[in-house]
């Protein structure tokens, strides 16, 4: 380090070439009465170094969000997402899944929540450049058999779907033989597997998704009213794991969840839900705090649906990347799509 081009007193750094001090590592190796003692120099002289050695390295400009944004491109790992395999669902949650973190998709029954996993087990295989990525994924059942009937219809009708992949990429990929389906029908089996199996596989490459369908199904089962601090305790457990997961391999993690009706037909559901309704999603805020994305699948009954109302909308509840926003969707023999044209915000 050239010492006569920071802002420093002569005398300081004459004191700093005396000890020796020819680099910022040989600086910043010491703390501040240790480089007291070694320099001679007094409490405050020591302080002015460190902190112009420091300024030195990272640079005198202050990095905005708006920068990271802009550089984005230097970056792309980070902002990568795993594709819906529908362009319209993706522009509502920015281009897919994030990579890092849990994200939630409840709703009532028969709303489509399972199919979007399904899908989503298929898009994750696809190669990078159509929103996969390269790897299979761990669809673990906690309460119903694995749908593989529907999951072979979806295979088939693939090239319907991802029209945006070449034929000879979605024909050739050996889709069924990567997803690993795990059952887990108690909290105890669904930790052991999330601590044990799941990581075995995502350490191998194998996979780099993770669909728990339900997540509530095990808890509900398991604990009553009494029981809640045990319960918010085996949730946090199992926030923690997958949070962990999806961390440490940059896999998404996606959990299906079940819905409840709240007591009152005034209740304020604040972050678990929408305020004014009064569905929200199971397991509480215990729950609600271990989130990413929280996502919420409506589907209409026909005597609840009026003139000119879609029939599904998949809407986004929180995250800190997205705004409240939604849009309609439908279920096709192929897969979900969402409607153009149909997103608000």
């Amino acid at each position: 380090m050239d010492w006569d081009h920071l802002e420093l007193n002569p005398r300081i750094v004459a004191a700093v070439r005396k000890a020796k001090l020819r680099s910022a590592r040989d600086v910043l190796r010491f703390s501040g009465p240790d480089l007291q003692r070694l320099t001679g120099l007094s409490g405050p002289d020591v302080q002015l170094v460190l902190r112009t050695v420091s300024r030195r390295l990272r640079g005198g400009s202050v990095l905005t969000a708006l920068d990271l944004h802009r550089q984005r491109d230097r970056f792309p790992e980070q902002h990568q997402r795993l594709s819906l395999g529908c362009p319209v669902l993706d522009g509502l949650l920015g281009g897919g899944l994030p990579l890092d973190g849990i994200t939630e998709l409840a709703g009532r029954s028969s709303a489509g929540k399972t199919q979007l996993a399904l899908q989503l087990c298929l898009a994750v295989q696809l190669p990078r450049r159509h929103g996969g990525l390269e790897a299979g994924a761990v669809y673990v059942c906690t309460e119903d058999a694995f749908p593989d009937k529907r999951l072979q219809q979806l295979i088939a009708l693939q090239p319907r779907l991802r029209t945006d992949a070449p034929g000879d990429v979605v024909g050739t990929l050996p889709f069924s033989d990567r997803i690993f389906v795990e059952h887990a029908a108690s909290v105890d089996s669904l930790l052991d597997c999330v601590r044990r199996r799941v990581p075995a596989l995502l350490s191998r490459g194998a996979a780099r998704l993770v669909v728990i369908d339900s997540v509530a199904a095990p808890f509900r089962c398991e604990f009553d009213g009494p029981a809640s601090a045990r319960r918010a305790r085996a949730l946090q457990a199992l926030g923690a794991s997958l949070r962990g997961l999806s961390q440490a391999f940059r896999s998404p993690v996606l959990c299906v969840n079940q819905v409840t009706e709240a007591v009152e037909e005034d209740a304020a559901l604040g972050p678990l839900g929408a305020p004014g309704e009064r569905r929200a999603p199971a397991l509480g805020i215990a729950w609600a705090n271990q989130l990413l994305l929280r996502l919420m699948a409506d589907r209409r009954r026909p005597e609840e649906a009026g003139l000119g109302q879609p029939g599904r909308t998949l809407r986004v509840v929180f995250a800190p990347h997205l705004p409240p926003s939604s849009c309609s969707y439908t279920i096709n023999p192929e897969g979900v799509r969402g409607t153009p044209g149909t997103q608000s915000g």
